[in-house]
């Protein structure tokens, strides 16, 4: 992939990671998230959620995927060390999607395994993605995750369906090099 460039987000590009975000949830959730918020204010709530995020040092990394002019084609956002059982948690990663199946969410993926693996005392990954996101599960699955657990899903307050309770499956890997292993 010449024409990609990895680098660590910062606080300047929250407006374009929440944009992306926003982008996929609106694509992705429908069903499980109201339709109400899905086609409003989910744009301001990933701003808030992404200001906050990558204007507070912490332990985590958000890895952005840019093209050559700059623009966000994907990020990925692991915290380290989320949980003693489970190890790290990639929260978010999110392509652009018209670069779907193009190798960036893999490559983002491989990176957030490698800070893993480098930076948190665990070398154990995980994630949580929507039952009705099945594509998703397959992608996670071919880089060695294993679907280990089913459970509701909590959505933002404003995102909440009445009488919906999307369901959500926990994909793991006891060591984040398996992603790294399976892209090679």
């Amino acid at each position: 992939m010449p024409s990609l460039r990895f680098r660590a987000a910062g606080p300047d590009d929250a407006q374009s990671v929440a944009a992306l975000h926003a982008d996929s949830w609106r694509r992705h959730y429908r069903g499980a998230y109201s339709d109400e918020f899905l086609d409003g204010d989910v744009l301001k709530d990933r701003r808030s959620v992404w200001q906050a995020r990558l204007a507070a040092p912490g332990d985590y990394a958000t890895i952005m995927a840019e093209d050559e002019a700059g623009a966000l084609l994907g990020f990925v956002h692991v915290v380290f060390d989320d949980d003693d059982r489970w190890g790290s948690l990639v929260d978010n990663l999110h392509v652009t999607s018209d670069r779907k199946r193009s190798g960036i969410g893999t490559e983002l993926m491989v990176r957030a395994a490698t800070a893993v693996t480098d930076l948190a005392r665990s070398s154990a990954m995980y994630l949580w993605v929507l039952e009705q996101n099945t594509a998703a599960q397959q992608f996670y699955q071919a880089l060695g995750g294993a679907k280990v657990e089913k459970t509701s899903s909590e959505p933002p307050p404003a995102a909440v369906r009445p009488g919906a309770v999307p369901q959500k499956f926990r994909i793991s890997w006891p060591d984040a090099a398996a992603v790294i292993a399976a892209r090679a």
